[in-house]
């Protein structure tokens, strides 16, 4: 989703609901990579204040602690900040302009002859009992090495481009198909007469993504609050 794409919304009017939304891979790809989100890159993106609960509280607290508190080999950052590697998929959109691009480093121990690694600095080795103090960096295919795609032609992310999904209102994804379009519109009522159907095609970009990422958090009726308002 680096530029703008669309998704076909089917809306019961009377409710003002949207009863499911038509969309490709890159839509699937997208809200499926908001699974591995770290809640600290969750919190950044929406803001504290726009987090309900006590998420954010807890977010401010990292940011206030004094840094005498925390263990000589551990930064803020890390939790404020993490890095997501996610190798083989999309790039995210939320995430584009964000610092997770930087390759990972990792980190091996002084022993002779040994070979276990960890992604924390400083670390103990269960195997020798050495620090984990020599760096190394972890290389993930390029992003035109996943474009190219897989020996079976499909390009990266995470389902395959040639179905077309159904999307429920809480973000149920199933491939489309008229046995299950039509038992979820009978669901709304439509053999009495209590649906008014309509198809609106909506477009998206980074802030109809921010606004995905937070109503998954809080509600039921994600697309019809993202794309019809609350």
């Amino acid at each position: 989703m680096a530029t703008k794409s669309s998704i076909k919304l089917l809306i019961d009017n009377k409710s003002r609901r949207v009863i499911f939304a038509e969309a490709g891979k890159e839509f699937v790809d997208f809200i499926f990579s908001l699974l591995a989100l770290p809640i600290g890159s969750v919190i950044k993106l929406l803001s504290s204040a726009s987090m309900q609960g006590s998420i954010g509280n807890l977010c401010q607290s990292v940011k206030n602690i004094d840094s005498i508190y925390l263990l000589p080999n551990k930064e803020k950052s890390t939790l404020l900040e993490p890095n997501i590697y996610l190798s083989g998929s999309p790039s995210n959109l939320l995430l584009e302009g964000e610092n997770n691009s930087l390759q990972p480093k990792m980190y091996v121990c002084q022993g002779s002859g040994c070979s276990t690694a960890s992604l924390e600095k400083n670390a103990i080795c269960p195997t020798c009992k050495y620090q984990f103090n020599r760096e190394k960096t972890l290389v993930f295919p390029s992003k035109e090495t996943v474009e190219m795609g897989t020996s079976t032609g499909e390009s990266g992310g995470f389902v395959r481009g040639v179905v077309t999904y159904m999307i429920t209102d809480n973000l149920e994804v199933t491939p489309m198909s008229s046995i299950s379009s039509i038992t979820l519109i009978n669901k709304f009522g439509i053999n009495n007469g209590k649906v008014e159907l309509s198809e609106k095609v909506v477009h998206l970009g980074m802030n109809e993504g921010l606004e995905l990422l937070k109503a998954s958090l809080q509600s039921k009726k994600v697309l019809t609050d993202v794309f019809l308002g609350k």
